[in-house]
């Protein structure tokens, strides 16, 4: 099963730009949306660096205000449409779905290949948006602001409109291949945890998203033609965009999320040497998430002026989604206790998220109160609040999920030690950024204010160091990587000693994944993974021998 860097796989068996460009090979597809969402994250967190040093101290340091508003709404809109949202659906799904299931592509290679190139031209047009007059009306595109304002508001939502293809075509194509093409043997039981938060995602962006392309879609015809349908001016109603927005974003948090905490499972199973515990609820868990998240969008509309009642009734819905996150987070801490932890990057990784989006789920229920959001609404505790659920745990998984699969991607391990270390540093400086932001919050700060008092300062102060420390590790993250690729040593097809299926192909795979079809199992057994020796890594035992029923059905199949 050893592989070694001069054999044919799918980084060398073609070459040149357009073998890449035109690929319909799922696995070149994954890397380059993970190169692409690296990319915006290097731009829209150099935006987010600008934004804190020009706050690092009252008045005018870096930058004037036009230019401030224009600097948070592209963090915003480059962060949440082309970093977050995309990442592990797109970037890690796209490579490790099919390999998860012993498939050798997703159901539809084409519509997967045309789903890059839609978010490539969705990306094209937001970068023309800000060298085409920028845009300012912030990440939410807010009427009547984004239909009065001489920005590049059309281009901006055209670009996030086609990037909305880019995510429904991907939903679909996951929804497909976990439906068809599962291997004889995987019941939906025996899926790995992330193809149930793949899925519970993908219901999400194919329900969901075509709600934003209507709201962005009305936005550019009252723009365009001057017709009245969310300018209270020519008769149209702002609170509409509200609800047509949030009715998709706040289900879009769980686009953000939901790939991550499935990402986190096979992460605590694997660097635990435990079987996954509870494993029904966690599947469960993301299901009853994606169902709730359509029926909660009201608690962003608290002091909009919508009825009390409505507000009660929202609120009481809001606080229901803590109970199948919270149900998730109990069973990560049970898989750990009694483990033999490994503290790898990605399992440093993992266990920062358990800190991270503790507190930033604790903080959100603050904000499904009506007393206490009407207080701390539009304040930088909506900011930290956000975050800590969005940045820090949704990114945190990510980096954690790509350091786990950077063998099975390259076939090349980094060096773990400064990986582990720099992933430290950056959660140092994510605590150091975004905990003085509750207590501004608290205090009455504003979020996106360009000046502030005095009284607030020594907290953005303690704030911008922390935007640093997170600057400078997360490129040290990428540094590390990026240099595995000519002084990485070699793989072994199993070096973490994984029980799913993509770690029974080579490292990094053939173009067509499996030289034979795997043997399905349990995919948090691990009794069914034996270390052979330095070079073989960790290699499956045939999971027959202790499942007689797995042969009985593939023997039927066949």
């Amino acid at each position: 099963m050893n592989t070694h860097a001069s054999s044919v796989n799918y980084l060398n068996h073609e070459t040149g730009f357009k073998s890449w460009f035109m690929t319909l090979d799922h696995k070149r597809l994954g890397l380059m949306y993970m190169w692409s969402t690296f990319a915006a994250m290097l731009l829209g967190g150099s935006f987010a660096l600008l934004l804190r040093f020009e706050l690092f101290s009252p008045g005018k340091d870096l930058v004037s205000k036009d230019v401030y508003n224009h600097l948070f709404t592209l963090h915003g809109a480059v962060m949440i449409f082309l970093v977050i949202i995309p990442s592990i659906p797109a970037a890690l799904g796209n490579f490790v779905l099919p390999l998860m299931l012993g498939a050798k592509d997703v159901a539809f290679p084409k519509i997967n290949r045309l789903s890059y190139h839609l978010y490539l031209i969705g990306a094209v047009l937001l970068v023309l948006a800000i060298l085409t007059g920028g845009l300012d009306t912030g990440w939410t595109f807010y009427t009547p602001y984004s239909t009065s304002t001489d920005t590049s508001v059309v281009i901006a939502v055209f670009g996030a409109f086609v990037i909305g293809f880019s995510s429904i075509f991907t939903g679909l194509n996951f929804i497909a291949t976990i439906h068809k093409m599962r291997p004889p043997g995987m019941t939906w039981f025996k899926m790995p945890l992330l193809c149930w938060a793949l899925y519970a995602t993908s219901v999400i962006q194919i329900l969901a998203t075509p709600v934003l392309g209507i709201a962005l879609l009305l936005i550019a015809a009252e723009r365009i033609m001057g017709v009245g349908i969310f300018d209270p001016a020519l008769g149209g109603d702002p609170v509409l965009f509200q609800h047509l927005f949030w009715f998709y974003s706040h289900p879009a948090v769980y686009v953000m999320i939901l790939p991550a905490m499935g990402v986190l499972s096979e992460l605590f199973s694997t660097y635990s040497r435990k079987h996954i515990f509870g494993y029904s609820f966690i599947a469960y868990s993301s299901i009853a998430i994606a169902i709730v998240s359509f029926i909660v969008w009201g608690h962003h509309l608290y002091v909009s002026g919508q009825s009390a009642l409505v507000s009660i009734i929202f609120s009481a819905l809001t606080y229901t989604v803590a109970i199948p996150s919270a149900i998730k987070v109990f069973n990560w801490v049970a898989t750990m206790y009694k483990g033999s932890i490994s503290f790898t990057t990605g399992m440093v990784s993992a266990m920062s998220v358990i800190w991270l989006f503790g507190i930033g789920g604790l903080t959100g229920l603050w904000m499904a109160n009506l007393s206490t959001d009407m207080h701390l609404h539009d304040t930088y505790f909506v900011v930290s609040h956000f975050h800590f659920v969005m940045v820090g745990s949704a990114l945190f998984s990510y980096l954690g999920g790509v350091h786990h699969w950077w063998p099975k991607m390259f076939g090349v391990m980094y060096d773990e030690a400064k990986g582990r270390f720099w992933t430290i540093v950056s959660f140092l400086g994510f605590n150091l950024t975004f905990l003085p932001q509750f207590l501004m919050g608290t205090r009455g700060m504003p979020r996106r204010y360009f000046d502030y008092h005095p009284q607030y300062e020594y907290l953005n102060k303690i704030s911008t160091i922390g935007a640093a420390m997170i600057g400078l590790a997360v490129f040290m993250i990428f540094w590390n990587l990026w240099r595995s690729l000519k002084t990485g040593k070699k793989a072994s097809p199993n070096p973490w000693g994984a029980a799913t299926l993509e770690w029974q192909c080579a490292s990094p795979p053939t173009p067509h994944n499996f030289d034979e079809a795997p043997a399905v199992g349990d995919p948090y057994d691990m009794s069914l993974i034996q270390f052979k020796s330095d070079e073989e890594g960790y290699l499956p035992i045939n999971p027959c021998e202790h499942d007689p029923l797995i042969c009985k059905v593939e023997s039927t199949e066949a």
